[in-house]
């Protein structure tokens, strides 16, 4: 039987308002992570009691990014996240916003193991690729690409903006250095066709900590050759 870990109540506004009728759903993935995390070393043992805020909702706030994407006219058909690990924010997403194709990438067997035994437990359809960012340059490109504490955003947008389709969005999950790390990654973010890097806040009202993200739009005139969409 899948274990659950329910909402709680001074967070079920919010969780309610992200994933709908799907909350269920994420109850049984928050379940599953602190059951089996700690052990199969997808999270520490400190967060089983901070999972929900700390990093369930953390993640769902994301969709209201993808949402304001979306609301710009912008594609958001396909989406990739790049270092998923234990499934945050991948897996969150993927069942906040069904209507996504979304890819998990990560390097590490245990971590696609796991991710492959999710997605089959709660039946996501998502595509879980074992693999560095870096060797899926040359095939595949995706209309948003997705990261959270996998790198500083000058290293992180090497490894993620060639991912992304050209008209398409890089949204990274970052903390309070957002500001610093966008001007230090400038240089870097016009080489690889990314403009229009900004700040957006999350969860105002909702959690103690809203969720940061920065996103970067890719130029259309930043054409790949050779590559292919989702």
């Amino acid at each position: 039987m899948t274990p659950v870990s329910t909402v709680p109540e001074e967070l079920r506004s919010p969780a309610e308002r992200l994933f709908g009728d799907r909350l269920a759903l994420v109850e049984r993935f928050t379940g599953m992570l602190a059951a089996e995390g700690p052990e199969r070393g997808l999270i520490g043992p400190r967060e089983v009691d901070r999972l929900w805020e700390r990093h369930v909702l953390n993640c769902a706030l994301l969709a209201d990014a993808i949402d304001e994407v979306s609301a710009a006219g912008r594609p958001t058909a396909t989406l990739a996240d790049v270092g998923s690990g234990a499934g945050l924010p991948g897996v969150v997403i993927a069942i906040a916003r069904p209507q996504l194709q979304v890819t998990l990438i990560e390097t590490m067997q245990r971590r696609t193991t796991w991710l492959d035994e999710v997605n089959t437990e709660l039946g996501l359809g998502m595509e879980v690729v074992r693999a560095r960012a870096e060797e899926l340059h040359k095939d595949r490109s995706f209309d948003l690409v997705t990261a959270r504490a996998v790198a500083a955003l000058d290293k992180l947008a090497k490894w993620t903006l060639p991912l992304v389709a050209d008209g398409g969005t890089l949204l990274a999950m970052k903390g309070g250095s957002a500001g610093e790390e966008i001007e230090k990654a400038a240089p870097v973010l016009k080489r690889l066709g990314g403009t229009d890097a900004r700040i957006g806040r999350y969860g105002d009202g909702e959690v103690e900590v809203p969720t940061t993200v920065v996103h970067v739009l890719r130029t259309p005139q930043a054409t790949r050759k050779g590559g292919r969409r989702g």
